[in-house]
């Protein structure tokens, strides 16, 4: 069969994620392959009549006009993409790939590892992963260990716990093959939500079926003039039925990766390009800029002939409140409206590097195991306690946790050396860093389970997090001999850093993270 089936035209895309929405994965119902249902013949009917009434709402403004409006924006974005798409490894594995399960995999790799990460970071890792598990039968027989060990530094670590799961139940329970629509690759698998599905069934199978990250959702709020929320779950719902009617059914992976490279590299937040879009003809954002210079020029009499919303009766609900007029100053960035987003809250914790610089073998430090769920699920860190930000209340709790896991211990060599700050999604960390040397005593040779002496080599390898990195550094530099006498700043988050230049935001633009509707939410737990 696998002969004879025509492949349909793909590209794997790169894209921006920095919105973020929804957790992609909740628990979905398990059945074997034997019992794979269809989605419910009424799940498809009820989101079609939800779109049908969604655009019976709302002023035409902000719709497609027929027929030849949706095929000029397909035209003219396909025709830009097959000229401007950026080369990724992604997209040349899923394009080389006759197998679909093995180009299905190649996608949700790539989608899953783009969630909130910039391109350029994915290119390695996704590299060193396709290299070392190439088939999702291999993935599906490494070790979660071996999974997180690959992952670490990238982030979000639930994404790589819940892609090996996916790929466990896809050879366990699905007899090696991928669901091929996006109703059953959101029903059947971990960690797949809505954007994820329709991702992989259009490119990888080729099914008609539109997608929303964070990339369309800024274009289409340009292009249509949506000033609302776009948060809100009534713009989203209109967003993603702007995009079900711009996908074209000859070539849906291809529409949907151009619409996303086009925000990534050319509609951008800040710095849009607006000369080089190819849909500029039909942005009614650009329309709008276009009107304001004219009557700021005066070079005409009257107002110009630009369409505007017109709705029937009251506020439109989706253009801007009145509240937030338009801002002749950011031009086409008055799109999307940016949502509110709440602080992330602050929290404390005491952290200890815990060395035996005469072990056996040479020097090694503790890590412990973090429980299996919860934030970090599963990493290696320095022995921590969450505490209060000072005191020795602090000093206390943390030599009894250190205690917990190697005996006895010197408590008056137990010195502080300083901070690090690190944002989470939700939460803003202090670690108070310290540091203790068990220069003198028998070196331990058995540990808890759940705990490990490792050597400096071993230890920047293993599966610990960008913090606990940060953390390590901290203390190397206030070893005797490294920076004597001198008081280490603390690590920033990246809030307390310069600002880049307007040329360095135009290179960042290029490498911009893609945001699915569906990823982990700035509000939800971080992993």
């Amino acid at each position: 069969m696998r002969a004879i089936m025509k492949k349909p035209r793909t590209a794997v895309r790169s894209r921006p994620r920095k919105q973020a929405s929804r957790q992609e994965g909740r628990e979905k119902r398990v059945l074997s392959s034997s019992q794979v249902k269809p989605p419910t013949p009424n799940a498809g009917l009820a989101r079609r009549q939800e779109e049908v009434v969604v655009q019976a709402s709302v002023s035409p403004y902000h719709l497609f006009r027929g027929t030849a409006e949706v095929r000029a924006f397909r035209e003219n974005l396909l025709r830009w993409y097959d000229r401007e798409k950026r080369d990724l490894p992604w997209r040349r594995r899923a394009e080389g790939e006759v197998d679909l399960d093995r180009r299905a995999y190649a996608v949700w790799v790539s989608e899953v590892m783009l969630q909130q990460t910039q391109v350029a970071t994915v290119i390695d890792y996704y590299t060193r992963w396709m290299q070392k598990w190439p088939t999702l039968q291999d993935l599906a027989s490494a070790s979660l260990e071996g999974v997180n060990q690959l992952w670490a530094g990238l982030g979000y670590y639930s994404r790589g716990r819940r892609l090996h799961e996916g790929a466990r139940k896809v050879v366990e329970e699905l007899g090696g093959h991928v669901p091929r629509t996006a109703e059953t690759l959101q029903q059947l698998l971990p960690g797949v939500g809505r954007y994820t599905a329709g991702a992989i069934a259009s490119i990888a199978f080729g099914q008609a079926t539109g997608v929303v990250d964070g990339n369309v959702v800024r274009v289409l709020c340009r292009v249509r003039a949506i000033g609302a929320d776009s948060s809100s779950a009534l713009v989203s719902q209109h967003l993603w039925s702007l995009a079900q009617q711009l996908v074209d059914p000859a070539r849906p992976g291809d529409l949907n990766q151009a619409a996303m490279e086009l925000g990534a590299t050319v509609c951008t937040p800040q710095h849009p390009r607006c000369s080089q879009c190819p849909v500029r003809s039909l942005c009614r954002a650009h329309q709008r800029v276009e009107r304001e210079q004219l009557l700021a020029s005066r070079s005409l009499p009257g107002s110009p002939d630009v369409e505007e919303c017109a709705p029937g009766s009251g506020q439109c609900r989706l253009c801007a409140p009145p509240s937030e007029p338009w801002d002749p100053t950011l031009g086409v960035t008055n799109f999307p409206r940016k949502a509110s987003r709440r602080p992330p809250r602050e929290e404390c914790s005491a952290t200890c590097v815990l060395e035996q610089p005469r072990a056996v073998g040479g020097p090694r430090i503790l890590l412990v195991q973090r429980p299996n769920s919860g934030l970090l699920a599963g990493l290696w860190e320095f022995p921590s306690v969450t505490t209060e930000p000072s005191g020795q209340r602090q000093r206390q709790a943390l030599l009894q946790e250190l205690q917990r896991w190697a005996g006895p211990l010197p408590a008056t060599r137990l010195r502080h050396l300083g901070q690090v700050v690190h944002t989470f999604s939700h939460i803003k960390l202090t670690y108070e860093v310290y540091g203790l040397a068990l220069e003198g005593e028998t070196p331990v040779t058995t540990t808890p389970p759940g705990a490990r002496w490792l050597t400096r080599e071993e230890f920047h390898t293993a599966a610990v997090s960008t913090a606990m990195k940060k953390v390590f550094r901290v203390y190397e530099g206030r070893r005797p001999g490294a920076c004597k006498g001198s008081k280490r700043s603390p690590v920033s988050t990246p809030s307390s850093r310069k600002k880049p230049s307007p040329g360095q935001q135009l290179l960042d633009s290029f490498f911009r993270p893609h945001i699915p509707r569906d990823a982990p939410s700035l509000n939800s737990t971080a992993q």
